[in-house]
């Protein structure tokens, strides 16, 4: 077991990929060129991957993977003398979304047993071959096909997939994941700049990820205009032709179907109860009362990964702008994954 060591590879890797995201393109050496010829593969076998959203997660992984960062995270667990095999199903929603399991396995001196998701194929083994480098190759990981020899897992589904791997695990330790969304809680008196910053809560990503928001909570007398004014930075969105065939799509529906909608031609708002909305689709509800937004979030905790508003609106909650920037300590469905690994 040498945790020092992985973690000083860690950091080498955050300091290879900043370093990477710093240059000009014609500073570029061969290594750097292979970086960015990866970035567009990855976008060309699924765009939703763009390469300045692919970019953006880097750059958060770097921002957290600090030596300061990593130890102050592991000093709260106790690492594995014995290392064990964990399978990990990971998801492919968005860019790296399934990092940080890999990072708490190999930390936790466990050995994970990836099988990725086919949307997601090429940056972590690309990672994971650089930490390996960085860390005198004491970082062991397998990629696999389909999970056969393994101690323990984590896996990432829709919730109907879920029900199906909660099956096949059941002799098994797990964790097993399903479908999750974010909300918004406006008090009504947010100025331009908290709802630019929470315009990226919604649009980063497309809104494909679990920390995206797809439901937001504003006060009866709330001007729905205030919204759109302030999401015009995302306007180019609708240029990507995957969001605006899902944009087109919806706004079909709703014609067809004669729904009330608001639309300024890249996102629309309805009205609607709903915690999950469609893709370029955001719901809406007014309320009177908090309490009523408290207990409407309470009744769904199970499927709110993250809340949005002013820290003085009394919820467990992240400031504007901060749903896509969770630290170590923050786990998928609120599971410690850490703590998880400690015993298996």
């Amino acid at each position: 077991m040498d945790t020092e060591n992985k973690v000083l590879g860690l950091v080498r890797l955050s300091d290879y990929i900043r370093e990477f995201l710093t240059k000009n393109i014609e500073d570029y050496n061969e290594n750097d060129s292979d970086f960015e010829l990866l970035l567009k593969k990855s976008e060309i076998e699924n765009p939703w991957f763009t390469v300045d959203n692919q970019k953006f997660a880097l750059q958060q992984w770097t921002d957290l993977l600090t030596e300061e960062n990593i130890n102050n995270w592991l000093k709260e667990y106790s690492i594995s003398k014995i290392s064990k095999k964990v399978g990990l199903i990971l998801a492919g929603n968005i860019p790296l979304v399934g990092f940080h399991d890999v990072v708490s396995v190999v930390l936790s001196n466990h050995i994970p047993v990836i099988k990725l998701s086919s949307k997601d194929r090429y940056m972590i083994p690309f990672l994971l071959k650089k930490w390996k480098e960085f860390s005198d190759g004491q970082v062991e990981y397998e990629f696999v096909e389909k999970l056969e020899d393994f101690d323990a897992v984590i896996a990432t589904g829709s919730n109907n997939t879920a029900r199906y791997l909660e099956y096949y695990f059941k002799n098994h330790s797990s964790i097993i994941r399903k479908n999750r969304t974010s909300a918004a809680v406006l008090k009504g008196d947010e100025t331009n700049e908290e709802l630019q910053l929470l315009a990226n809560d919604i649009f980063r990503y497309f809104g494909l990820g679990c920390r995206n928001v797809t439901r937001i909570f504003i006060p009866e007398d709330f001007v729905i205009d205030r919204l759109f004014e302030n999401f015009l930075n995302f306007q180019d969105i609708i240029n990507h032709n995957k969001y605006a065939n899902n944009y087109d799509y919806n706004r079909a529906v709703y014609l067809l179907n004669k729904t009330q909608f608001w639309d300024n031609n890249f996102v629309m708002l309805k009205e609607d109860e709903q915690l999950f909305s469609p893709l370029s689709v955001i719901n809406f509800s007014r309320y009177s009362s908090l309490e009523d937004v408290r207990k409407f979030i309470a009744e769904n905790e199970e499927s709110i990964q993250c809340v949005v508003a002013k820290d003085e609106l009394g919820f467990d909650s992240v400031s504007f702008g901060e749903a896509q920037n969770p630290g170590l300590n923050t786990y998928a469905d609120n599971v410690d994954t850490m703590k998880f690994l400690e015993v298996i």
